[in-house]
């Protein structure tokens, strides 16, 4: 069977749509506590974006815990369970391969609030009006 081709357009869109789906399975499993995890179970954490390979073989998650606690522990638990969460993904998504997770900090929300500082420096605002 020939091999299926993909515009960039379409290819980009699947991307998307699969780590939407990475994105869903993985906050559905932290959200009803399905992680046997005293920290994760303590602790409110939002998956806020998940980037695919165009392989769809890697998935970066990007997590955020609730006001930004203990972020380094709940970093450490999510790692602990990487296996965990990358079958229930597999399973779920019925994926041709299973994506093997990697777990980052959500340092968006950091940068935002350093852009905000810095358009409310008196200076700043001198030059923009």
């Amino acid at each position: 069977m020939a091999r299926q081709q993909f515009t960039p357009e379409q290819h980009s869109v699947r991307l998307l749509k699969v780590g939407e789906q990475v994105r869903h399975v993985i906050s559905e499993l932290l959200t009803r506590q399905q992680v046997h995890d005293d920290t994760l179970t303590a602790h409110s954490v939002s998956v806020t974006e998940v980037r695919m390979t165009p392989d769809l073989r890697q998935a970066t998650v990007y997590v955020k815990p609730l006001l930004g606690v203990d972020e380094e522990e709940v970093l450490k638990s999510l790692r602990t369970h990487t296996a965990f969460f990358q079958r229930e993904v597999a399973q779920r998504l019925k994926l041709k391969f299973a994506a093997k997770i990697r777990f980052r900090a959500d340092e968006t929300f950091d940068e935002a609030s350093r852009i905000d500082a810095l358009l409310n420096d008196p200076r700043v605002k001198r030059d923009l009006g």
